[in-house]
């Protein structure tokens, strides 16, 4: 990866820092909101259980095991990131004990932050990164690689794979636009830098990433490469990984370049081995990416269809189509009707889709009339633009919900795969199936809705949200639908993840998905870039 001296940048006036998520659920906790009672009762009707209040312990309270760091290693850490970025107290540590599942939020919320990381580092540049990676192989200590902080599937949970302790890699010093390339249309962020940062430093020079995951507002760059994110406007700018054209990587080794011209014959591409590596392989530094204009117009319009099916194969249609929108999102019946009347509105009979057009003024105006022919031809009616001002207007949202019906005993989780358009309605059948199955029953109804997210030429992806009372045993409960619905997907053609990562939760069922030969070339490479195995332990790699 190239660096071009004469466009490089200082940090921007705001470092980009945001104010830590809360400890114990997702996001600025001045943004958490009780259940008001009506929407309590309805809950407590829909699910046939009681709703009762799950609060979690006082701060003090939570049991955190002693850090394991000796004084040696403290003052080697100190002596490569300085004294006061390596902290062992207890507050760093909690905030660094986990992502922001279900099962991580229980657990805290329980008084339960064991295992926590012995202490948590925070570098400011890439050569101490490498320092510390080159003292942790050397000293048989676990490096777990932190970014924003918001895997759900446990990617940053502290598991120290019996090594002598464990610490948390923050990246958030990493934050600079550290180069850019105006007319090749390229820019060099550090990995720590956080999506609504990089979107002011870009701005300046009106340009975009135009990537908007539901974790925009913590997320980072780093993080994005590390696990192949997706964002809610990939069919007009792409994957994450579709935007990465570089990358440097710290190993315990070494360090890694990989990408660089914009296309290349030389052998495999190492840009695909690296993103969606999750730490496991090296620690991601900096990411190229390429970067857009920002649109000149933006415009939004909401379509019913008369069932999901219509609906699937509307959408199937503008994906084989060489005219798309930027953003296309299908709601199934049910999750249709749980959104409008979480948002006070009249439901519309069917399945609603909401689409969004970005670009010039001319491109916008050709794209969406043709798209409005397709649909209409499809089955589809227009609803005009205001259900997609809505639904950006609470794009973000979600989790907070999740996280007030979790205080009030009941689990709202998601869950996604992605499946060819042939496979697609019939594996949406079976992960209803294996979630009703497993979660209704004598203590709790369920209920579970689902949407296309994101559509390819070949197909598309499934993102499931699902609600039930928590029960005697909410951990329990969970992990239960969990492998059914795992399960489900592995024997009905979806993959097991399509943006969430594989984290500790998914890793039971790499194999499958990979056949043995594919998991033991990703050992192999393991091996060869992280011999002592301290890099993320118990995460994506299969085991032997």
């Amino acid at each position: 990866m190239t660096h071009d001296a004469r466009t490089e940048h200082a940090p921007a006036a705001s470092d980009g820092t945001a104010p830590d998520m809360s400890w114990f659920a997702w996001g600025d906790p001045a943004e958490a909101k009780e259940l008001d009672p009506g929407t309590r009762e309805l809950v407590s009707q829909v699910l046939r259980t009681r709703t009762e209040d799950m609060p979690p312990v006082a701060e003090e309270d939570v049991v955190l095991s002693g850090s394991r760091l000796d004084e040696r290693l403290r003052e080697v850490f100190a002596g490569i990131v300085g004294t006061p970025q390596v902290r062992t107290d207890d507050t760093a540590r909690l905030l660094h004990s986990g992502g922001k599942s279900t099962p991580d939020l229980l657990a805290r919320r329980a008084g339960k932050a064991s295992p926590a990381p012995d202490a948590v580092l925070y570098p400011a540049d890439h050569d101490q990164v490498e320092r510390v990676l080159a003292v942790c192989s050397a000293e048989r200590v676990a490096v777990v690689p932190f970014g924003g902080g918001t895997s759900v599937v446990g990617g940053v949970s502290p598991v120290d794979g019996g090594f002598r302790a464990v610490i948390s890699l923050d990246l958030r010093r990493l934050n600079r636009l550290v180069s850019l390339d105006a007319t090749s249309l390229t820019a060099v962020l550090g990995a720590g830098v956080r999506t609504p940062h990089a979107e002011e430093m870009l701005g300046e020079h009106g340009l975009t990433l135009g990537h908007m995951p539901q974790s925009y507002e913590y997320a980072t760059i780093g993080g994005y490469a590390a696990t192949r994110s997706s964002g809610q406007a990939s069919a007009g700018y792409g994957r994450f990984e579709d935007m990465v054209v570089g990358l440097r990587v710290a190993t315990p080794r070494g360090t890694l370049e990989a990408g660089g011209p914009p296309a290349s014959a030389a052998g495999p591409d190492l840009r695909r081995l690296l993103v969606g590596s999750e730490g496991t392989l090296g620690v991601i530094t900096e990411v190229a990416v390429r970067v857009r204009p920002r649109p000149e117009r933006v415009l939004d319009e909401a379509w019913s269809f008369p069932d999901y099916a219509t609906g699937v194969d509307a959408l199937r249609t503008l994906a084989q189509s060489d005219t798309r929108p930027t953003m296309a999102r299908l709601s199934d019946e049910t999750e249709t009707f749980v959104n409008a009347a979480l948002g006070g509105r009249e439901a519309v009979p069917g399945c609603q889709a909401v689409l969004g057009f970005e670009g010039t003024d001319s491109e916008v105006e050709s794209r969406s009339a043709v798209v409005r022919r397709l649909l209409e031809a499809a089955g589809g009616t227009p609803l005009g633009p205001e259900p997609v001002a809505h639904w950006r207007e609470t794009r973000f949202h979600a989790p907070y919900l999740r996280d007030t019906l979790l205080s009030a005993g009941v689990l709202a989780e998601t869950l996604e795969t992605a499946a060819s358009w042939s496979d697609l309605l019939p594996l949406h059948a079976a992960v209803v199936g294996a979630l009703t199955g497993a979660l209704d029953d004598d203590e709790s109804g369920a209920v579970v809705q689902c949407h296309v997210s994101h559509t390819y030429a070949t197909g598309a992806s499934l993102y499931f949200t699902v609600a039930t009372g928590a029960g005697e045993d909410p951990a329990g409960r969970w992990d239960r639908a969990k492998r059914a619905s795992s399960d489900a997907i592995v024997a009905n053609g979806g993959t097991i993840t399509h943006h969430h990562a594989v984290g500790t939760d998914h890793r039971p069922w790499m194999t499958a998905e990979l056949g043995p030969l594919g998991a033991e070339v990703l050992r192999a490479v393991k091996a060869a870039l992280d011999p002592e195995g301290v890099l993320n332990p118990g995460k994506l790699i299969p085991e032997a």
